[in-house]
């Protein structure tokens, strides 16, 4: 006779998967990659999902029982045809805070779409120290402008050690240099 799943928040301490996920763009992924996480007890924490180019693809952070973390490592291989998806263990522990007097600074760019926007936005970034957190872009036809428009959205964290000023002068620099608008707000 087997044991009830759990179905409440389970121990403090929990094993989270990082699970990746892609395949072509159709009706019900979702729902068949959480049917799977909740048969095996498995809490839907946070995810990044999206159609991009006819493929759905995404990112998923699941906490799971022990107990069930290999068995739901095997049944997401039963999704193969459906969806590609692949585990990789995250922390166990929750999520630790931000480093005392880290605040966050959010990055919008928009201009004329061209090879190299992100990297040379991710360079400033880099070469001042600062971990991106979450990052969107998105790229789409200028009907009025005749041409195609490139738009990111970038969040970051920013210890307190780091000059903003410098971080700010760069981005200036470099909206600039590209003939992009860069609008930085935060601290």
């Amino acid at each position: 006779m087997s044991q009830p799943r759990p179905t409440c928040r389970y121990h403090a301490l929990v094993p989270k998967l990082v699970l990746t996920v892609i395949g072509d763009d159709r009706a019900g992924l979702v729902e068949a990659l959480s049917q799977v996480v909740t048969d095996h007890a498995g809490n839907w924490e946070d995810s990044q999902m999206a159609e991009l180019a006819g493929k759905f693809a995404g990112i998923v952070v699941v906490t799971v029982p022990k107990a069930e973390a290999e068995a739901l490592t095997d049944a997401l291989r039963g999704l193969d045809g459906l969806l590609e998806v692949s585990a990789h263990p995250g922390a166990e522990a929750e999520q630790a805070e931000p480093a005392e007097g880290a605040e966050r600074l959010t990055i919008d760019v928009l201009g004329n779409d061209r090879p190299g926007i992100v990297h040379d936005v991710s360079a400033v970034l880099a070469e001042a120290g600062l971990s991106i957190e979450r990052m969107s872009t998105e790229s789409r036809d200028a009907p009025m402008a005749g041409g195609r428009l490139f738009e990111a959205h970038v969040v970051v964290r920013v210890p307190s050690s780091v000059d903003l000023a410098a971080v700010r002068a760069g981005l200036e620099r470099l909206a600039t240099e590209l003939l992009v608008d860069i609008e930085v707000t935060g601290p």
